[in-house]
């Protein structure tokens, strides 16, 4: 009986279609397995591919010292990439112009940082260079290298802070020990 819910789908009635053409279910195939085809598989894979290629989907925005660290990653996977922009400070968007650009262009407010997260960002990859984001994400950053030069001024002070942190105790018995080893050493040096 059509409609019965314990009907499995197998005694289903032909219908016709628009054109008088007599039509069964796929289910009604015996042979229908549901597969999609290799070639329909192959070159739709082959389609995302070459359409995204690219594009880069931000996955993350955390902040770094005075930096703000947008990751982006391909849509089909692989290496991150990273670019940092000025943080605000002193409660001034004004440091931040890269930034704002950068959400301006992606159409995102700055109240809604959010939402840049799954945002898919124009990029050229440059086996050389790495990942290119498009200019009007990143605009004229002609003080780039003085950033990434201060940039890496500030990571290198960053990290020989915190390692001075870490083994103070270490370092301040070192300095005793020393201390106290090169007093006697001066004594006997003067009056030997």
């Amino acid at each position: 009986m059509p409609g019965d819910p314990s009907d499995d789908g197998h005694g289903a009635e032909p219908s016709l279609d628009g054109a008088g053409e007599v039509t069964t279910p796929l289910a009604d195939t015996p042979d229908a397995t549901g597969d999609v085809d290799d070639e329909v598989q192959r070159r739709l894979r082959e389609a995302y591919l070459n359409d995204e290629e690219r594009v880069l989907v931000v996955t993350a925005v955390r902040s770094s010292g005075r930096r703000v660290v947008v990751e982006l990653r391909p849509p089909h996977g692989g290496a991150t990439h990273v670019e940092r922009f000025p943080a605000p400070r002193d409660g001034s968007l004004a440091e931040s112009e890269a930034f704002l650009a950068f959400l301006d262009a992606a159409g995102v407010s700055p109240l809604g940082v959010d939402e840049l997260i799954g945002t898919r960002i124009p990029a050229t990859y440059e086996p050389d260079e790495g990942w290119r984001l498009d200019e009007a994400y990143v605009g004229e950053r002609g003080g780039d290298e003085d950033l990434a030069a201060s940039g890496a001024l500030s990571a290198r002070w960053n990290r020989a802070v915190k390692w001075l942190w870490t083994y103070r105790y270490w370092l301040v018995a070192t300095l005793l020990v020393g201390g106290e080893l090169l007093f006697v050493a001066v004594i006997i040096l003067l009056f030997a």
